[in-house]
């Protein structure tokens, strides 16, 4: 059996309570310091798949701005976050682009979608 402590801080409300993780054979099965049941939460899914938001802008060409701001519809698995990067960094638009907008569908294959979170007007 492997045991294993990790040292968190808690992101789930303002309070940001460091947590004390105890993990065997990589699953989480003590967790520390926490004042509420939303920390237990947030250790395990932290420690066992961690997720995470993405922001990022994209090109976009013939608009009043060079670029428009993107975000990931859901978080995606921290791990992929480089690789959703490489798929974002080579997109291109055309304006205009409008709140909304999908700019990329289900990247890497995580059924998450890449969205506009601004617009960008022709000139």
């Amino acid at each position: 059996m492997t045991t294993a402590k990790r040292e968190i801080v808690c992101i789930t409300c303002p309070i940001g309570c460091g947590l004390t993780v105890t993990l065997e054979d990589g699953q989480v099965t003590r967790v520390e310091g926490n004042t509420c049941k939303k920390g237990v939460g947030y250790a395990a899914s932290e420690c066992i798949h961690p997720l995470r938001s993405l922001t990022t802008t994209v090109a976009v060409y013939g608009g009043q701005h060079p670029v428009v701001s993107v975000k990931t519809a859901e978080p995606v698995p921290k791990p992929l976050l480089l690789a959703c990067m490489s798929v974002i960094k080579h997109v291109q638009l055309t304006a205009p682009v409008r709140i909304g907008d999908v700019i990329v569908k289900d990247i890497l294959n995580t059924g998450v979608d890449i969205v506009a979170t601004n617009e960008v007007l022709p000139r």
